[in-house]
């Protein structure tokens, strides 16, 4: 069931490349990546993983409350990163060119369902 809203998010926007549910201990839940594009998503997502738990543990020590999203801009695509619960979150890689708030959009929608299927 996670992979339908994966492909949801990842094929609604151009430039959309791949998708991944995973928990902040860098296991993957689930992955999606669109046909064609050869991108190690589950790698990209473990690494930033640690970058989120570490984010997160700043935000409550600051108390400006939860973490809710992370968004990465590289030179060739953008990460964005979005809690589902306390311990897992989605992560949508979508090339630098494409509409990411779009994909912020989608991500946040679909957020409510990925995290009932946890």
């Amino acid at each position: 069931m996670f992979a339908e809203h994966l492909k949801k998010i990842v094929d609604n926007v151009d430039g959309g490349i791949a998708a991944i549910v995973m928990g902040l201990d860098g296991i993957p839940v689930e992955t999606y990546v669109r046909q064609n594009d050869k991108i190690d998503v589950a790698t990209i997502a473990m690494e930033f993983s640690f970058i989120l738990g570490q984010v997160r543990k700043a935000g409550d020590s600051l108390a400006v409350g939860n973490l809710e999203e992370l968004t990465v801009k590289a030179q060739r695509l953008v990460l964005i990163c979005r809690m589902l619960t306390p311990q897992y979150f989605v992560a949508v890689v979508v090339s630098a060119e494409a509409n990411s708030g779009k994909a912020r959009f989608l991500a946040r929608m679909a957020g409510p369902q990925l995290a009932a299927q946890l």
